[in-house]
């Protein structure tokens, strides 16, 4: 898989997952997910996915500090419904780093390591994304704002001109570069930017 040079610049979110430390899939249950990763889950790379996990990256900083964060203790709560916008690719990306879902995930060993009932939509929220430690009760509010990080005025163009059919080979291309320049800038350029991400920690 060749994918933009930049994707390699992003720094991974390390987890620690006590089943697979226990199930021996991963030594000692450290657990690697670089931004490629969530690139093959979503198939695309876009402001939605780079989003989404600068919002996980930003808010298990806030929630652990120097701890690594712990996988399948983690609740996961997403503004809007299933189905609507952006949430499922928000949602799908949360769940794999975090290990929460619904009623269709993992349901544990003997009582233990039960990934169900830690993802929640239509969250009542003013956020985009709520995470909560399960251990300590402690939640992290998180808003994604990208608006400010401008597209190429020559997008618009060309994605008329891809959508009707008349894009040629070098419209094509020239159309993922400019909108994967943007992918970049959110990641790379304006990451540490307050306006990109606001995190609020509750309690």
């Amino acid at each position: 898989m060749i994918t933009p040079d930049f994707f390699n610049e992003v720094a991974p979110i390390v987890m620690h997952d006590p089943l697979a430390q226990v199930l021996g899939a991963a030594r000692g249950g450290m657990i690697e997910y670089t931004y490629t990763d969530i690139v093959k889950l979503a198939g695309h790379a876009c402001p939605t996915v780079a989003g989404a996990y600068l919002m996980l990256e930003k808010g298990m900083n806030a929630l652990y500090g120097q701890e690594t964060p712990v996988r399948g203790s983690i609740k996961v709560f997403v503004k809007g419904k299933l189905g609507e916008g952006v949430v499922g690719v928000i949602s799908n990306v949360a769940s794999m780093v975090t290990g929460a879902t619904t009623i269709g995930g993992f349901h544990g060993l003997a009582g233990h390591f039960d990934r169900r009932d830690l993802l929640f939509y239509d969250a009542d929220m003013h956020a985009d994304m709520l995470l909560e430690r399960i251990d300590t009760g402690t939640r992290v509010e998180l808003r994604y704002d990208p608006s400010f990080v401008s597209s190429d005025e020559r997008m618009g163009e060309l994605l008329m001109r891809l959508v009707s059919g008349n894009a040629d080979g070098e419209d094509k291309e020239l159309f993922g570069s400019l909108w994967q320049d943007r992918v970049r800038r959110i990641l790379i350029e304006f990451k540490n930017d307050p306006r990109l991400v606001k995190c609020t920690v509750l309690s």
